[in-house]
């Protein structure tokens, strides 16, 4: 039986790992106590006790939690921003490149991807490495989830009965271009430099829709062959390439909500290409992708405990 310790627990991203893994039989969880779960060394003993680590915690805290691992036989799957472009870390979004999962599989230290990020390089990646996409793209990507991607403080604010009327429509934020995301963004996709980003928050709990249109010269092939590279990449049983959208012409960042996989579509036409993604920003977004992560790790089936 595996014994796993998630430092961070309480948090949003924590608590729904606890409940996709807290039932499973082939997993012994370590915890503490609530007056011991910020103790330095109660959290060292716990983190040197495990056989994976799950860190659900702000990126400072995050590094401290690697710090305190001296056991070299713990392995960790870190959902912080801390590590994502980290030398000795993999980066843990197995599906963008053909031996992704062989290496989360082998790998002692897995950064999961940020929410915003994953939907980008789920679009970008098998382009620029299939050499349709230019490196040096100047790209767009927007960007819309539902308000749990901010944590417990925004989910509080949201679901508040004297909650501002704006918060009825959705707010772009990151006004300054320098959003936490855009180094893996960047790192991990292949391109030269980060994308215009245009992240919005709504009023709804979870789901996520990212797209990026890809500018006249961007592409050195048709839009078919863009459409063939991303059904070749993405066949499931977790990401998958689709040609469907809603009904009536429409495609909500809602229609993944709850489930722990991804969508990844093309619309537009010849001279205007629209590539995205479509997921749940907990579930491929953040919990789902570190229990994915997990799975592999300990040599499963990798959607095992995943809801898809």
């Amino acid at each position: 039986m595996t014994k796993i310790f998630i430092d961070g627990k309480e948090g949003t991203t924590g608590l729904r790992i606890y409940e996709r893994i807290g039932s499973r039989p082939d997993i012994e969880l370590l915890t503490l106590p609530e007056e011991k779960r910020k103790d330095t060394e109660s959290r060292r003993e716990m983190l040197n006790s495990c056989d994976i680590a799950f860190l659900c915690l702000p990126d400072a805290a995050a590094r401290e939690a690697v710090s305190l691992i001296e056991n070299p036989a713990v392995r960790v799957i870190d959902t912080s921003t801390a590590h994502r472009t980290a030398a000795g870390w993999c980066y843990g979004f197995p599906e963008i490149t053909p031996e992704g999962a062989a290496k989360v599989a082998a790998a002692a230290r897995v950064a999961v991807p940020g929410c915003h990020a994953s939907g980008f390089l789920a679009a970008t990646a098998p382009l620029v490495a299939a050499g349709l996409l230019n490196p040096e793209a100047a790209l767009t990507a927007v960007s819309i989830t539902g308000y749990s991607g901010g944590g417990k403080k925004m989910i509080a604010a949201y679901e508040a009965e004297d909650r501002p009327a704006l918060y009825g429509a959705p707010r772009l934020y990151a006004l300054t271009q320098s959003h936490k995301h855009l180094p893996e963004m960047v790192a991990r996709s292949g391109l030269a430099q980060p994308p215009f980003f245009l992240p919005y928050v709504a009023d709804f709990y979870s789901g996520m829709h990212v797209s990026v249109p890809l500018p006249a010269g961007s592409l050195s092939s048709s839009v078919e062959d863009v459409r063939r590279v991303l059904a070749e990449t993405y066949q499931g049983p977790i990401v998958t390439y689709t040609e469907g959208g809603d009904e009536e012409g429409f495609i909500s960042a809602l229609g993944m909500s709850g489930k722990d996989s991804m969508e990844v579509f093309v619309s537009g036409n010849e001279e205007r290409i629209v590539v995205g993604a479509r997921y749940d920003n907990l579930g491929k977004g953040a919990s789902g992708a570190a229990i994915q992560c997990l799975n592999l790790m300990l040599g499963l089936d990798p959607t095992e405990g995943l809801q898809l």
